[in-house]
């Protein structure tokens, strides 16, 4: 993905920023040095954009880059759904291969969870906890497990649930897995979302855990997410489609964590 032309006229500085916005939406986060990279623009010109961008509403500064600000539109949560939907496949394999029957668990929101429900109708007896009626729907339609989710508001886009006491009625179970996925783990192994709703149900659940396991296809590595769930080396398990980056392999050494490579095309 890249931006052609570098000439700074009225058309182009628009064409360039409506690309700059296609990008993070699908990147999450974008850095300066990005920016002049793809767009073959100067620092200077990067920095106008993303303040430009930002006095419009359409994204956040960070240091050294942006993310987005606009909720995440249905069109791009479906496009999610279809891309990597093999490797997803494979790594929702995986996890349900992890967990025994008989357990319980937190399945947080998202394609990657949507995937590993599937999955885990192959699976016994399991108790579930989410907040993800998608998730719910999933399982209630095709077990006869038993699934728990908190009442609230309804986000259009995914149908996750959020109320001021989803965090405590979380909190009210004990869980032997909790399976999350994440919107992206950055060079130094912080893994994060874009939603702090989000990221306060998952770090609920991981304080009733077990085992947490990530699951991640390898298009989230070395991306940065707004919100700071986490280290890779705090998690008991991780299940990707690819082996980790050095970057994040050099985080993995010596701690606790094991990581699984799905197998896409079994």
């Amino acid at each position: 993905m890249r931006f052609a032309g570098s000439d700074d006229d009225g058309g182009k500085k628009e064409r360039r920023q409506a690309f700059l916005i296609r990008y993070i939406e699908q990147h999450n986060y974008i850095t300066l040095d990005d920016i002049v990279s793809l767009c073959s623009v100067t620092r200077q010109t990067a920095r106008r954009d993303i303040m430009a961008l930002e006095q419009q509403g359409k994204l956040r500064r960070t240091h050294g880059g942006a993310v987005i600000s606009l909720p995440l539109e249905t069109g791009i949560y479906h496009q999610r759904r279809v891309a990597n939907a093999d490797a997803k496949a494979a790594i929702a394999r995986k996890v349900s291969e992890l967990v025994p029957d008989n357990a319980s668990v937190f399945l947080d929101t998202g394609t990657t969870c949507e995937a590993i429900a599937r999955a885990l109708i192959a699976r016994e007896k399991l108790r579930v906890v989410t907040y993800s009626l998608k998730v719910a729907t999933i399982l209630s339609d095709n077990t006869d497990f038993t699934v728990a989710v908190p009442g609230g508001f309804i986000r259009n886009v995914d149908a996750a649930v959020f109320s001021e006491n989803a965090q405590s009625f979380i909190r009210a179970f004990k869980f032997d897995y909790v399976i999350i996925s994440v919107s992206g783990i950055d060079e130094e192994g912080d893994i994060g979302d874009d939603d702090y709703a989000e990221v306060g149900a998952v770090r609920a659940a991981m304080q009733q855990a077990g085992r947490v396991i990530l699951a991640i296809d390898s298009s989230k590595f070395e991306r940065r997410a707004l919100v700071r769930l986490g280290s890779i080396s705090e998690m008991d398990l991780v299940v990707c489609d690819a082996t980790p980056p050095e970057c994040l392999l050099a985080v993995l050494k010596g701690e606790k964590t094991t990581y699984y490579v799905a197998d896409v095309d079994g």
